[in-house]
């Protein structure tokens, strides 16, 4: 894997298209057009809440192998102050399409225990790597998403201790406690219509009752 340019999108651009993000359903609205996004950084990865059950052990290592990459390049994926876009080198030399990189994206989410906590929305597997690497790392903060489109699913009860590593998704595994498990993806953050390519498509694994 050979990394044949970036270009970076500065921090401001960064919020300001974040802010363009809509929900899946509930008529598709701006989720964060009233909220406040800011960077946050040398964020300790333990004091960010996960709410998916599983990582891919192929994510997680290829993050550490891009670490290193980016490192070469004067780039520290962990800090980013911004988003990145980079191009893998083909074998035939020519360049790839451009892959977006961003801080991951943590919500200030309502839990029904009464706890406001700072939940991971995106980036998931990079806050993995950054804690199994033992660094910090930038995210994007948002506060004050409106109460009736929280985030679709709930924070694991034992946090990280909750987390399996995989190295595939087994059929029937639930990945998540969703807030609507009859119609969860309504709620889902369409990440990618902003930075297009952003959010991997993963396997469905969720028992068909949870697939609508």
């Amino acid at each position: 894997m050979d990394i044949a340019r970036i270009q970076t999108t500065p921090e401001e651009e960064l919020l300001s298209r974040l802010r363009q993000t809509r929900l899946k359903g509930h008529g598709q609205p701006l989720i964060y057009q009233n909220a406040r996004l800011e960077l946050a950084r040398q964020m300790d990865p333990r004091a960010l809440f996960p709410a998916q059950r599983y990582v891919l052990r192929e994510d997680f290592v290829r993050l550490e192998a891009l670490h290193q990459l980016f490192k070469g390049r004067g780039v520290d994926i962990f800090a980013l102050e911004g988003a990145v876009w980079f191009h893998l080198r083909q074998e035939d030399g020519a360049e790839g399409e451009a892959i977006p990189l961003l801080p991951p994206v943590v919500e200030m989410s309502r839990e029904p225990d009464g706890r406001t906590i700072p939940l991971i929305n995106d980036g998931m597997h990079r806050v993995y790597a950054a804690l199994r690497l033992g660094k910090r790392i930038n995210v994007v903060m948002v506060h004050d998403v409106p109460e009736e489109y929280p985030y679709y699913a709930h924070a694991l009860p034992n946090g990280w201790d909750d987390v399996t590593e995989l190295d595939a998704l087994p059929d029937d595994f639930v990945k998540k406690s969703y807030r609507d498990p009859q119609n969860y993806k309504a709620l889902f953050r369409d990440f990618n219509a902003v930075f297009p390519g952003v959010q991997k498509q993963r396997k469905q694994s969720n028992p068909a009752s949870l697939q609508a």
